[in-house]
């Protein structure tokens, strides 16, 4: 088998839901990026006043990608080929030498949470059907982030969540379920203690988790570290690119239990907070990189054979149904 390609199986559709497109560091007033979804790409920008916004890439009067070469001028994003100027609304108010047409471009529905922005893709257009949740507490951002492609459907990639067979397995961790997998709606929230595989001693070291799991495009982790009055949080993005091809990204940042009570940040921790965040991240990298080994040669199963112990993921299965259109 050639590296990244997966055996055949079944082929799932893009699910609906909200998706990470960049974080929001990337995308500073008059910036333009182009960004993949669903098999299309994306230009999202940001006005010189700071507002978001995201539409689909090629300009209605002859077709030029937005993304490439377009500009932000003031309110307005400008076209590269003819430089007619559209609106926040999308609608054409300006050329350089005439009364503009009557055309618009399409929006998608962007959200900006927790440092992200992400966009809602719906089958055949459909609108938002539930809101994106808050994620951290408030001027919490991610200060690291690390991002990769994986050869695999987005959901084979969400469902390592509830598998919790493969943690000692393939990380190499002990683990104990604290608060079984729970829906709410279009998240699944869950509790484990993870600790270091190794002698009994070792195995003694446990960390509380909490997991929140935003639809298939947002994983959000807690790690409590009560010793030093912290508490990280690893942000796990997905997003589905191309027909089982997904955009993993990692994010990390780390706060004080006394400022997520109070809101206060405290400066002269930020160093501390930061040290910590970046280590998070760089060990979830090294475990998340032994998974995509696996997820680019795995194929997708529609009826998998489970066992005992495997409840957690006939859960997600029947929860995930919410994202796909109805047979």
């Amino acid at each position: 088998m050639t590296e990244g390609a997966n055996p055949a199986g079944p082929e799932l559709p893009y699910p609906n839901g909200w998706f990470f497109l960049a974080r929001s560091r990337e995308l500073r007033p008059g910036r333009v990026l182009t960004r993949r979804l669903a098999g299309e790409d994306v230009v999202v920008y940001r006005t010189v006043d700071g507002r978001p916004y995201a539409v689909r890439p090629y300009c209605p009067h002859l077709g030029a990608h937005l993304g490439v070469g377009g500009m932000v001028e003031g309110e307005n994003l400008v076209c590269p080929f003819h430089r007619f100027a559209f609106a926040p609304d999308g609608t054409c108010v300006g050329t350089p030498d005439g009364p503009p047409p009557r055309a618009r471009l399409h929006h998608h529905t962007l959200a900006e949470r927790n440092g992200f922005v992400l966009v809602w893709y719906g089958h055949d257009d459909s609108p938002p059907t539930w809101e994106v949740p808050d994620t951290s507490p408030p001027g919490l951002c991610p200060t690291g982030s690390w991002s990769t492609e994986v050869h695999a459907h987005v959901q084979d990639l969400t469902e390592n969540t509830t598998d919790l067979r493969h943690l000692p397995v393939v990380h190499h961790v002990t683990i104990r379920e604290a608060d079984p997998p729970r829906v709410q709606g279009p998240c699944l929230r869950s509790r484990l203690r993870l600790g270091p595989a190794g002698p009994s001693w070792l195995r003694r070291i446990e960390f509380d988790n909490s997991f929140l799991l935003a639809g298939m495009g947002c994983l959000r982790i807690e790690f409590p570290v009560p010793a030093l009055g912290c508490v990280i949080f690893l942000w796990v993005m997905h997003t589905p690119t191309g027909p089982r091809r997904t955009r993993l990204v990692l994010a990390t940042a780390c706060a004080d239990i006394r400022q997520l009570r109070s809101g206060a940040i405290s400066l002269l921790r930020r160093p501390v907070h930061r040290a910590l965040a970046q280590g998070l991240l760089w060990t979830a990298v090294v475990k998340v990189q032994d998974d995509v080994k696996i997820w680019n040669a795995k194929r997708y199963e529609p009826r998998p054979r489970l066992a005992a112990g495997d409840e957690g993921i006939g859960l997600y299965r029947h929860w995930a149904r919410q994202f796909y259109p109805t047979p």
